[in-house]
């Protein structure tokens, strides 16, 4: 693989490729492409609601670390004006960003259109109906706003999908109580996506003496949906993963971490989320209370090796569904999510275990892991 000015300038055989500057030799190493993370908060007792550079630079940091190298900052459920202040300062850290920590593509706003019964880590008091004029401030805010999480049996729901259609925006179902009608609904209004699978979504339940679908039924037997998965074992059971990639097939997930400020927390610090007291407890991320899971506290090439040993995907597939599929969601599969001549020089060096040795992004490396101690 020919490296030149940050991307990919050819790929070949030793003899077909002309080597040029300095030569690295992977030979007995795994080369991936640089994952990517569409559903993510913070790390190391950051968030991206705070909307400091600080705060961004420690957060892209430390999930390059974990093999993302390009990333949308997620939003929590807040009012509309604080919403849009941090949608305004992360497009500023965007434009500003420096080398070293994982790209910003743009954001995922998840909030505050979602449905009290189903409200996760989220604040049930800040949670709104989508209107015109709230769904036009946080899109036009800056960001930019590439996903936006919603309820589709909320009133405004269809507006709301035909607002984001029009300015290019994914429209992604969850935190939602909704039934199957109200799924079918939205989708034929060009809802194509559902946020962490399993977590925060209706399933199937008794209406009258009828038994219905709910979101998650919904969109296990629609095709054309493409659902988040979580892939930690722990906010979906190894059983459910499986059952997942039955249903939908390599190219219907995209893994995610929905990491929170608990990731790479030691155990029993404690970490704000959605103005929430959280803390890391057994492996997880948690409320206080311990009732209710904080987001995660995995890595992406942790979500991709869990798909491979809990699942029993094949790397290639396990891959592709944290690479080509998100690339491919956000219309950048010709920038990033695959090793191609003319894509950006986004490359993982792996040991055949699969433990990371290096990031890089552009093609310069942003994370080295440390000499293995003799």
């Amino acid at each position: 693989m020919v490296i030149r000015e940050g991307r990919i300038a050819g790929i070949g055989t030793a003899d077909s490729v002309v080597a040029e500057g300095e030569i690295f030799d992977l030979s007995g190493h795994v080369l991936l492409p640089g994952l990517i993370d569409t559903h993510l908060h913070g790390a190391l007792g950051h968030d991206f609601m705070e909307g400091s550079e600080d705060a961004v630079s420690i957060i892209c940091r430390t999930h390059a670390a974990g093999g993302t190298t390009s990333l949308l900052a997620t939003t929590v459920t807040e009012t509309i004006p604080r919403i849009v202040q941090v949608l305004q300062a992360l497009d500023q850290a965007r434009q500003r960003q420096s080398a070293g920590g994982a790209r910003i593509l743009g954001t995922h706003v998840e909030g505050p259109y979602m449905s009290p019964e189903r409200p996760g880590v989220h604040d049930i008091k800040k949670m709104l109906h989508p209107t015109q004029e709230t769904v036009t401030a946080l899109a036009d805010a800056g960001g930019p706003v590439r996903i936006m999480t919603f309820a589709p049996e909320l009133p405004g729901a269809l507006v709301l999908l035909e607002e984001l259609a029009a300015r290019g925006i994914l429209g992604s179902g969850g935190h939602s109580d909704a039934w199957d009608e109200e799924a079918r609904a939205a989708f034929d209004a060009g809802m194509r996506r559902v946020t962490h699978t399993f977590n925060c979504m209706s399933t199937a339940r008794k209406r009258g003496a009828l038994r219905v679908a709910g979101l998650l039924e919904f969109a296990l037997s629609e095709p054309a949906i493409t659902c988040e998965l979580i892939a930690d074992g722990i906010h979906v059971s190894p059983t459910l993963m499986r059952m997942l990639y039955r249903a939908k097939g390599v190219d219907g997930i995209c893994l995610i971490t929905d990491a929170s400020a608990g990731c790479h927390m030691p155990e029993g610090e404690p970490f704000l989320i959605a103005g929430r007291q959280c803390v890391v407890s057994e492996g997880k991320a948690v409320t206080v209370e311990g009732n209710t899971l904080a987001g995660g506290i995995l890595t992406m090439i942790t979500a991709v090796r869990n798909m491979v040993s809990m699942v029993g995907v094949p790397l290639v597939e396990a891959v592709r569904m944290a690479t080509v599929n998100p690339a491919r969601a956000l219309g950048m599969g010709d920038e990033i999510g695959a090793l191609k001549p003319g894509a950006r020089a986004d490359f993982l060096v792996l040991k055949p275990d699969l433990n990371l040795i290096a990031t890089y992004i552009d093609g310069a490396p942003v994370y080295l892991a440390p000499p293995a101690s003799s």
